[in-house]
């Protein structure tokens, strides 16, 4: 039996707790300040009103200002599972309260800009907390399809658990094995996270046709747009790879779990596919996020805005190519600069 702390009480971190429960382990799940609605349900019922499903009973749930007298009984396992927006809290709460190089496990999917170009969160997280700490704390990062309320009602899920050490891999597989929740493991840690944070990002293209078949109505014959998302599909893949090879990660990777697999699943419902599909009617990116989505988060087009301008850098100085990353710079124009997607097939699936 582990002891396992979760820090974020959404729904992704929240359905981490069926694996971690069925392996037999103790779980507490520790909310954010955002998060008192649903800590207070699950503390007096069980119950996640998100979710909509009762946690299994090795799960004790808490105000994030328990947080550091949690960590002082010593977990096995943390698993990170706050937004992107919410890793410096986290980072200030976690250097806060550890007290030993503890495992850490981020499903948060996310990247920042630095001065080089593009960091991975789990090697932010770990040069934050050693910078604050002096520990040198291994951080290990989900990737690949897993809708959260899939999870939660216990359907198979496969998922890549990516690391730089091996053993710790394995370990945070076996702690969270069970027989609806299939860990593989990977040394590529970059690879995973790239993935895991632009699948949001291309999805925004990919989900365009639904919105350009609204404006333009269906063919007189019935036709939709198969073809046109399948070759925005294709395309992101390509692209993906190129962004993954150039940034130190492994091409297999973009063409495994973590990669195309994510990428389908993320397709097929979800925030960003619903603002594709507002771009494809030809809505620009600030009139569809404010009256249609204004109190949604939506994963790809942040990470267009966080870091739109440092890919453009990264193509002007030669370390990203720009000729090869048409799909890149038409979503980075339509969401930073309210310009139309423009879907420039002469350019596509060339190098």
């Amino acid at each position: 039996m582990a002891q396992i702390i979760i820090l974020g009480a959404g729904v992704m971190g929240s359905a981490m707790t069926l694996p971690a429960a069925h392996a037999g382990n103790r779980i507490t799940l520790v909310g954010t300040h955002l998060d008192e609605e649903i800590v207070g349900s699950v503390a007096s019922a069980g119950r996640h009103p998100r979710l909509n499903i009762t946690l299994p009973g090795a799960v004790t749930a808490c105000s994030w200002t328990e947080f550091g007298a949690v960590m002082n009984d010593g977990p096995d396992l943390l698993v990170l599972g706050v937004s992107s927006a919410g890793i410096p809290w986290a980072i200030d709460r976690i250097a806060e309260s550890i007290k030993s190089p503890v495992p850490i496990l981020m499903i948060t999917k996310g990247l920042a800009a630095s001065d080089d170009g593009i960091e991975i969160l789990p090697h932010l997280l770990a040069r934050e907390i050693e910078q604050r700490t002096g520990l040198s704390v291994p951080v290990m990062a989900v990737g690949g399809p897993c809708i959260a309320g899939e999870l939660a009602a216990q359907r198979d899920t496969s998922v890549i658990v990516a690391g730089h050490d091996p053993d710790k891999i394995a370990a945070a597989s076996r702690i969270l094995r069970a027989p609806f929740y299939h860990a593989r493991p990977s040394s590529d840690l970059v690879g995973v996270e790239i993935c895991a944070a632009f699948k949001n990002f291309y999805t925004l293209a990919i989900g365009s046709p639904v919105g350009l078949l609204e404006r333009d109505n269906k063919a007189s014959n019935g036709a939709l747009m198969y073809n046109l998302a399948s070759s925005l599909f294709s395309q992101s893949l390509a692209e993906m790879a190129i962004l993954v090879e150039a940034l130190g990660g492994k091409i297999e990777t973009v063409l495994g779990l973590a990669g195309s697999g994510d990428l389908y699943v993320t397709c097929q419902a979800g925030r960003n596919g619903r603002m594709g599909r507002l771009l494809g009617r030809g809505l620009p990116y600030s009139v569809a996020k404010r009256e249609h989505m204004s109190s949604d988060t939506v994963e790809g087009a942040q990470l267009a805005l966080d870091l739109g301008q440092t890919l453009k850098n990264m193509m002007a100085r030669g370390v990203l190519p720009y000729d090869r990353l048409p799909l890149t710079s038409a979503i980075i124009d339509a969401i930073c600069d309210d310009a139309p997607l423009v879907l420039s097939f002469d350019r596509y699936h060339r190098g």
